[in-house]
């Protein structure tokens, strides 16, 4: 087993899970929203980040506001792969702060694994129970590293990999070296029974082939902690794999998403426009 990951939402990569919370609310306060998440300026406030995070379309630089753009489209994109086909479980893999047990309709007898490191799931519950915030599904905090033995926390929390389920890695991958992308590829592919979904975005370049990496690099400045240092110096090819391994995949660009939502993204966001989202279901 490795050393727990010790980060909490204000440091090392808890600090992503806050700025993405923060994109969601500007999106969700602007006139006509792709994303509905009345939860996530509550997170930014009770964190209180140095320097402050814009939750308001008002305050938002260009940065922020082309993050916003993003992740809405990003958010909605994922949202629809929730509600379109319903499986009566869903595990969210490094799940962050997503709220999608609360603000999305779900089965009455679904179940939602959350999982991730215990600091991050702990600041989400402590938020939302301050705030009597009802979860919509039988939400399982999972408490785990994915570098640890996830699939046994998995299983203890009641996941039953007889029956279909639905997957998310989002916000993910461009954090894991390649070796731990195929691993976790391995495991969900084990767990997955027949009739399962895997929602996966892969960022389809190595963002240091990119000339302009706004505006990753702009947060970067500002909060010292610099992401694309995380990214791997080569890309995991997921469509191939999952295809190899039985799975029918489905690979959108964002840039088609988004102009299909009405929110194209900007040619100067390059670093945000080689992302494609992907849905696979396995045969």
């Amino acid at each position: 087993m490795t050393q727990q990951a010790d980060w909490d939402i204000v440091t090392d990569v808890g600090i992503t899970a806050l700025a993405v919370a923060a994109a969601r609310a500007i999106d969700s306060h602007r006139p006509r929203p792709l994303v509905s998440d009345p939860y996530a300026e509550l997170f930014v406030a009770a964190a209180r980040p140095e320097p402050a995070m814009p939750v308001r379309p008002a305050d938002a630089t260009v940065p922020w506001q082309d993050m916003a753009d993003y992740l809405g489209v990003r958010s909605r994109f994922f949202d629809e792969y929730f509600t379109a086909e319903k499986t009566g479980q869903a595990v969210l893999l490094a799940a962050g702060l997503d709220v999608r047990g609360y603000r999305l309709d779900w089965p009455a007898d679904a179940v939602v694994y959350e999982l991730d490191v215990p600091k991050v799931l702990q600041f989400k519950q402590n938020v939302l129970t301050d705030q009597s915030i009802s979860a919509r599904a039988d939400i399982r905090p999972v408490d785990v590293d994915l570098r640890d033995d996830w699939p046994e926390a998995l299983a203890r929390a009641g996941f039953d990999r007889t029956a279909p389920s639905s997957w998310l890695a989002e916000g993910l991958l461009p954090f894991l070296p390649n070796d731990a992308v195929e691993r976790l590829f391995t495991l969900v592919d084990e767990l997955a029974a027949p009739g399962s979904r895997f929602a996966i975005e892969h960022v389809d370049i190595d963002v240091r082939e990119l000339e302009n990496l706004q505006p990753m690099a702009s947060m970067a400045e500002d909060f010292g902690f610099d992401i694309l240092e995380m990214w791997p110096s080569k890309t995991f090819a997921p469509v191939a794999w999952l295809a190899d391994h039985g799975w029918r995949v489905t690979s959108t660009p964002i840039v088609a998403v988004a102009e299909g939502y009405g929110r194209p993204l900007r040619d100067e966001a390059a670093g945000l426009r080689h992302t494609v989202l992907i849905n696979a279901v396995k045969s």
